[in-house]
């Protein structure tokens, strides 16, 4: 398995594309309640090519990633032989990017003193997609990339 296995809820919300998958696999319905009883090894294996699958689609649409924790910010564009990161710094104590009302004030005043910030770039080391993905394993989230664009735009 390249990836980790779907949650049990994500299985429910791709209810119709797990069909879909069985079925091109000349999988039916009753083969596959079947086969969970029978053969759950089996059954186990498909649920883990499916899972592959979707993290793979997942993956490769995937353009921008965003990792807020108390003081910091890591924000990455995820291109298709780099990834840039641009990385914010909260040098107060008393304020945290995971309180609402800081994150707005962060957003309002992004150039006050108690900030720092930072932009690299690297080459993947293997492949992107799992790169990517050990990123989101490790807290990042998915986003359209509007904060890095905002971010970008003040530190250029």
């Amino acid at each position: 398995m390249k990836y980790r296995q779907l949650a049990k809820e994500q299985f429910l919300e791709l209810h119709h594309e797990f069909a879909q998958f069985l079925a091109t696999q000349q999988i039916d319905i009753k083969e596959w309640e079947e086969m969970k009883v029978r053969k759950p090894k089996m059954a186990e294996e498909e649920l883990n090519i499916f899972s592959d699958v979707v993290w793979e689609d997942v993956l490769t649409k995937t353009k921008f990633l965003n990792h807020i924790s108390e003081n910091h910010i890591n924000l990455f564009q995820c291109n298709s032989k780099e990834i840039i990161r641009l990385y914010v710094k909260l040098n107060n104590k008393e304020k945290s990017f995971l309180n609402e009302a800081d994150f707005e004030w962060f957003q309002q005043n992004p150039l006050h003193n108690d900030f720092e910030y930072f932009k690299a770039s690297k080459k993947y080391t293997n492949e992107r997609n799992p790169e990517l993905f050990k990123l989101i394993e490790m807290g990042a989230q998915i986003s359209k990339g509007e904060l890095f664009h905002t971010v970008k735009e003040l530190i250029g």
